[in-house]
């Protein structure tokens, strides 16, 4: 019969075994990704000839300071109002269907390139020519659609105004 086993010896490297083999696992994952290693170097070389590396360093140096006066900066008043105007903005877009949206801004974008060539071209209009324009059915479309908005943002002025008096 077999001898019980009554003392078991655990072998624990030592230092110089535990770093030749990390260097070796390091080694090896360089040799492997060595074309990500090569633009991850080129990429920093870059950011460190434009300096903003040492720009990072330096911030991070005085993370503290910069925290301090960011903080600040956002506690002013002005800055609570961007704020809160920009999730205003931000909730608005969110309201729109991305169709309107795209309508909306095709038309303004394509009414200021006719603006700014009517500015180049600098004609002066006479009222017989802006009465003959005002039948056309590009200016009947935009007119309607203008007096439409004006309603719909008169009919919202009057229920802000109600709320505020009751």
């Amino acid at each position: 019969m077999a001898k019980a086993i009554r003392r078991i010896n655990k072998e624990v490297p030592n230092q110089q075994e535990e770093q030749a083999e990390a260097v070796a696992d390091i080694l090896k994952e360089l040799a492997e990704n060595r074309e990500a290693i090569m633009k991850s170097l080129a990429i920093l070389k870059g950011l460190n000839d434009m300096r903003v590396l040492e720009t990072a360093h330096a911030l991070l140096d005085q993370r503290t300071e910069v925290a301090a006066i960011a903080i600040q900066q956002i506690n002013q008043p002005g800055m609570h109002n961007v704020i809160k105007n920009g999730m205003g903005a931000v909730g608005f877009l969110g309201t729109l269907q991305p169709d309107q949206l795209n309508t909306i801004l095709d038309g303004l974008g394509n009414g200021l390139k006719r603006l700014s060539k009517t500015g180049e071209k600098g004609k002066k209009q006479t009222i017989w020519t802006m009465r003959r324009r005002l039948r056309s059915p590009e200016i009947r479309a935009a007119m309607t659609t203008m007096v439409d908005f004006l309603e719909g943002m008169g009919e919202v002025f009057l229920e802000n105004r109600e709320k505020q008096k009751g």
